[in-house]
């Protein structure tokens, strides 16, 4: 007798699919621009934030195991290459993750799942730093 298989959830479809996740990024950008802790990584960015809205929303789709827009759209991420022309330490790091942390705070989501994807993120912002500190 085989066991019956539970279907697995996504992050992508834990954080509301589509819908939930643009939600999510554009929170992110509005605590950029808003937050004064923001302000030094809001600077590394466009007047617009509508581009660098679109491609992270790209990038975490895929990331998060939903459909894989950015690399349909533009290729490998290649992310920590992308992000060499831009000077990222600490600091930097921990601004991105404080407008990501507090936008993660506002939705409705279970403790473990913020825990693991803050971390998971936080790996990623951290992978970006090019700067000693």
């Amino acid at each position: 007798m085989s066991q019956p298989t539970l279907p697995v959830v996504s992050p992508y479809e834990r954080l509301g699919g589509e819908a939930g996740l643009r939600s999510l990024v554009h929170r992110f950008y509005t605590l950029m621009d808003t937050l004064p802790e923001a302000k030094g990584i809001r600077a590394l960015h466009p007047a617009s934030l509508a581009g660098s809205e679109d491609k992270l929303f790209k990038f975490l789709s895929g990331w998060l195991g939903g459909p894989p827009l950015y690399t349909q759209e533009y290729g490998h991420p290649m992310l920590r290459r992308r992000h060499l022309p831009f000077a990222i330490g600490d600091r930097e790091r921990d601004a991105w993750m404080l407008c990501m942390d507090r936008a993660l705070a506002e939705r409705d989501l279970e403790d473990a799942f913020v825990a693991a994807l803050r971390e998971a993120l936080y790996r990623t912002a951290d992978h970006m730093r090019n700067q000693p500190e």
